[in-house]
């Protein structure tokens, strides 16, 4: 892979690839997971290229820290789970699938039995994106 000429989140960020956008500001940009490991999962990048956490620049981090938290916060306020994961792996030992910094945004409920390292299953799109819509509005708020 050739780094962020490859990479399938920048594609995503140069509008190479489609995505089902919830928020964006000038540093991030959250979009629907399109293998959610629940309703409602979002994913929360920085727009420049760091492949993990440790090339990321300090200064970038809080800006999508910050996303992060305003994403989970309109995730909690439309769907009201009874918990939200926020998942955040660095290399293969920690099943990084996608070697661009993210953040998952994930919807939790008591008994779902979701595992931190779960299988990329394709979700129903229709779905997806009613989800999308519903939280889109929240996070703009």
């Amino acid at each position: 892979m050739n780094g962020e000429l490859d990479c399938v989140f920048c594609r995503i960020v140069r509008g190479e690839l489609p995505r089902i956008e919830i928020y964006e500001n000038d540093d991030t940009l959250s979009f629907m997971d399109i293998n959610p490991a629940a309703p409602g999962h979002v994913l929360v990048i920085p727009k420049k290229h760091c492949e993990d956490v440790f090339s990321m620049p300090d200064e970038l981090f809080g800006p999508v820290g910050a996303a992060a938290k305003r994403v989970a916060s309109a995730v909690k306020r439309v769907l009201n789970p009874d918990g939200i994961s926020l998942v955040q792996a660095n290399g293969k030992g920690a099943a990084q699938s996608v070697f661009h910094f993210h953040i998952h945004v994930v919807p939790r409920w008591l008994g779902d039995d979701l595992k931190v390292n779960w299988a990329n299953v394709p979700g129903d799109m229709n779905e997806i994106q009613q989800f999308a819509n519903l939280i889109r509005t929240v996070v703009r708020q």
